[in-house]
């Protein structure tokens, strides 16, 4: 636990620093270390010259690598398509939400048992798994990613930076958030707070109040133009200030009070009376991805015990989306205990409440009705290891089929080169993957299925050229040029091979030194990756 704890700080909580503030009762306390907290300040060509878009985004990226590597990146197809589906359409209803640097925005999330969600600088957005389980509503999750994408729009990492070097920034960032990753540890707290760094750490967050009061406008403003019930950010800020209180007594003492969530709750209040009642009706798809996230948060034995737990609680409901959601949870409960047949019966269960419930409820938009992520839970248990030939070749059957209903669906274009290859037909899979890799080169699973396609043709070469891209896609530039070393010796490498090799040899090895010389220039350890 005390080495995913480090690894969770670095990872993932660095991110915070850049833009001043999260949704959670962390970053909370964070913005009320200065209660004189001046304006924001406006943006201007200084802001720009210390962290140019380019250099926002790179640094946005360089953290994601990291974040992918984490055990806890949930890298789940699913969620992920689904949390980039729900908050693409929140940025396209508002159009100031990409910002004056036109940020591109990538939604994910993160096996957290805290509610908070997090912006990274250029665009990329984490959600912890808690807040997904703790939003009742889609609106509630929109006022969530709403407010990050305000974070974005408004380049408040750019505005943290424009007083301070971006060189001692980060650092100091890191340290701030060490202190609050390490909040049930008092020694790793007290030791970063030592040696005058809270007066340093004021300075930073000068401006920590207005920018959390102007994310919530922003976000305001995009759930009300998208549609969504506008008081479920209040509802939800509620439910933030009442978890807070929780958390409140393991945070060093100078982060403890956070009276903002009250002036937030009335300011968000206030804007609703100027709004006209909208109901939203929520996509059953929301209910189905809570119940994988709940499944995916604690895959131990005690884990999934309680989520069944939940789930049978769950089924009494009398909300058929509940019903079906807790239904489709058991089914992938049982999954992970590698329990097929149960897992088929009560899949087919939760598709069978559906089909009684169809017309009940509108679905909102095309595709909403969960028909997707279905499918996808029933190619994992037809493709599940310890199946029979019979039920492997329906499943490869069956996700030709889904992924020609659902073409761009990454998860399922991924299930059906796995079920070639599962199935004995690598030459179509190897076709079908180099067709996909043309149109998607930076998904490192694309990479990785294709190897092991190239393995089953025993193309030794060529599995290992394209182990080395998904590693290089991954961040792992050592392990990258390590499996191109033993590309390079297989017997099998053509002179095409070896050409493509060295022109990717010279390029990683230029973007490695980069590395190590960024590291050394930090001051932090490289990590030989």
């Amino acid at each position: 636990m005390a080495v995913r704890q480090r690894r969770r700080t670095r990872h993932l909580l660095l991110c915070g620093a850049f833009l001043a503030g999260c949704c959670g009762p962390a970053a909370q306390a964070w913005g009320q270390i200065r209660a004189d907290a001046p304006a924001l300040p406006v943006l201007g060509d200084a802001a720009r010259g210390d962290l140019s878009p380019v250099m926002e985004r790179k640094l946005g990226e360089e953290i994601m690598r990291d974040i992918r590597r984490d055990i806890d990146f949930l890298d789940d197809a699913p969620i992920l398509e689904y949390l980039n589906t729900f908050g693409s359409g929140l940025v396209a209803s508002h159009p100031g939400a990409r910002g004056e640097t036109n940020a591109d925005y990538y939604f994910f999330a993160v096996r957290d048992s805290q509610l908070n969600a997090f912006a990274l600088p250029g665009g990329f957005i984490g959600v912890h798994s808690a807040l997904l389980l703790a939003a009742q509503t889609e609106s509630e999750l929109a006022s969530v990613l709403g407010h990050e994408v305000g974070h974005v729009a408004q380049r408040h990492i750019a505005r943290m930076i424009g007083q301070q070097k971006q060189d001692a920034l980060i650092p100091l960032a890191a340290m701030v958030l060490a202190a609050l990753a390490a909040r049930g540890s008092g020694d790793a707290a007290m030791g970063v707070m030592a040696g005058g760094q809270g007066l340093a750490i004021q300075r930073q967050l000068n401006f920590t109040r207005e920018a959390e009061r102007e994310a919530d406008r922003v976000g305001f403003q995009i759930m009300s133009e998208g549609g969504y019930d506008t008081s479920g950010m209040v509802a939800f800020f509620g439910r933030l200030q009442t978890a807070s209180r929780a958390y409140s007594d393991l945070m060093p003492a100078s982060l403890r009070s956070h009276p903002l969530t009250s002036e937030r709750i009335a300011d968000i209040q206030a804007r609703i009376r100027d709004v006209p009642y909208r109901q939203h009706v929520d996509n059953l798809e929301f209910q189905l991805i809570r119940a994988r996230a709940r499944v995916l948060q604690d895959g131990s034995t005690q884990g999934l015990a309680e989520a069944t737990a939940a789930f049978e609680l769950q089924q009494k409901s009398q909300n058929r989306q509940q019903q079906i959601g807790a239904q489709y949870g058991l089914a992938f409960v049982a999954l992970k205990r590698d329990q097929l047949p149960q897992a088929q019966a009560m899949l087919d269960r939760a598709r069978a409440t559906l089909r009684r419930t169809e017309g009940a409820f509108s679905t909102g938009q095309a595709g909403s009705d969960g028909a997707a992520v279905f499918a996808a839970l029933a190619l994992d248990i037809k493709l599940a290891p310890g199946q029979s030939a019979a039920v492997k070749l329906q499943g490869l059957k069956d996700a030709e089929l889904a992924h020609q209903q659902f073409p761009l669906a990454r998860g399922l274009a991924c299930q059906y080169a796995d079920a070639l290859i599962l199935n004995g037909k690598p030459d179509e899979a190897t076709r079908f993957l180099r067709e996909q890799v043309l149109q998607y080169r930076e998904e490192p699973k694309l990479h990785e299925l294709l190897s092991k396609a190239y393995a089953a043709q025993g193309k030794q070469a060529l599995q290992h050229i394209a182990l080395a891209e998904q590693y290089a896609l991954s961040g792992g530039k050592q392990a990258a040029l390590d499996q191109l070393a033993i590309a390079r010796k297989a017997g099998d490498a053509s002179f095409y091979d070896m050409a493509l090799i060295d022109a990717r040899e010279r390029e990683l090895k230029t973007l490695r030194l980069e590395e190590i010389k960024e590291a050394k220039k930090a001051g932090r350890p490289d990590e030989g990756r």
